[in-house]
């Protein structure tokens, strides 16, 4: 049986995750985004503008005066989309403030070179070094991140599931339609559970082989088909420490497009034990205390251990470990 579980909503609404989060400042227009002649009309408009993704990583225009950071977005009839971008075109909202559309596509092949001869562009960089340099304000971090979701998915959504046939995209490319049977396919989110696990005193932080050297951070994992969040935690916990929870606390989540996960950040309590990792899974995993969580958060810690930065779930998790705010 899963342990019980409670919603802090007091940490929740104040956990300062400060990459990826919701694109707030686009409205996403549900009822009106299925309107085909009303999204090319916004397409057509000299006003709206459009981020172009390489690959699934934003490009950006170099910042234009001292003190500003680069730009995300283009004029959408400068940069030429329809002959330098391919399908699809997807449309990420409507401005809350300025009512100016905003889309997104990508790049076609080969075409980098020649779009930075129109325009001053930065070096290629991936979207998680973007974030985590502050290299982006942060409503255009969600909306690059946004953008990168949705393409990701049409990259594995380009046939039906069920007969096999040519899908197309639907709704500013919120859906697609299978050709032959007409099923609809609409983007997919990933649960996920990352969990701070800890016995009052101290807290567990593990290394995946994925992960760079001398990185820690937080376990994590999918939750599966029939499970809650408590459920999942438990499973997870029990699979790559061997530990048993007796309680879970959800205080925050955070869309994570990589390509299109949403991680439920949870506290979960176990009791003190020693922990037996899953070698698949775990490369090494240890218990650390208040004042080693926070040498990992500043990196100090007398071994070179590090947690992921600001921009990351797991670092507000094990910095609310680290301040005294979880319950015994």
């Amino acid at each position: 049986m899963a342990p019980a579980i409670a919603v802090d909503l007091e940490g929740y609404a104040g956990m300062p995750v400060s990459l990826l989060t919701a694109a707030s400042r686009l409205d996403r227009r549900g009822p009106q985004r299925s309107q085909a002649a009303w999204l090319a009309g916004l397409a057509a408009d000299a006003g709206s503008r459009i981020a172009i993704l390489d690959g699934l990583d934003p490009v950006l225009s170099i910042a234009s005066g001292p003190g500003q950071l680069p730009g995300l977005w283009f004029d959408m009839t400068a940069v030429e989309w329809g002959e330098r971008t391919a399908e699809p075109l997807v449309f990420l909202g409507i401005d809350r403030t300025t009512c100016v559309g905003h889309f997104a596509a990508r790049l076609k092949p080969g075409r980098r070179e020649e779009l930075a001869a129109s325009f001053a562009l930065e070096p290629p960089a991936n979207l998680r070094s973007i974030a985590s340099a502050g290299g982006l304000d942060a409503d255009d971090v969600a909306a690059a991140a946004l953008a990168r979701s949705l393409l990701a998915w049409h990259d594995g959504t380009q046939f039906c599931g069920s007969c096999g046939a040519p899908t197309v995209p639907a709704d500013g490319g919120w859906r697609r339609r299978c050709a032959s049977c007409e099923r609809d396919f609409y983007p997919r989110v990933d649960p996920v559970v990352i969990m701070l696990v800890t016995d009052g005193e101290r807290a567990v932080v593990a290394q995946e082989p994925r992960f760079p050297d001398s990185m820690v951070s937080c376990i994590a994992g999918y939750i599966e088909p029939g499970e809650d969040i408590a459920h999942a935690v438990t499973r997870e916990t029990a699979e790559e420490l061997g530990l048993a929870i007796t309680r879970v606390e959800v205080v925050g989540a955070q869309p994570w497009p990589f390509p299109h996960s949403l991680m439920i950040g949870c506290i979960a309590h176990a009791a003190p034990g020693p922990i037996t990792i899953d070698p698949t899974e775990i490369v090494a995993a240890r218990w650390v205390d208040r004042r080693q969580a926070r040498q990992l958060l500043d990196r100090t810690h007398p071994e070179g251990l590090w947690a992921p930065g600001g921009q990351a779930i797991a670092h507000h998790l094990i910095a609310r470990f680290a301040d005294g705010k979880t319950s015994d």
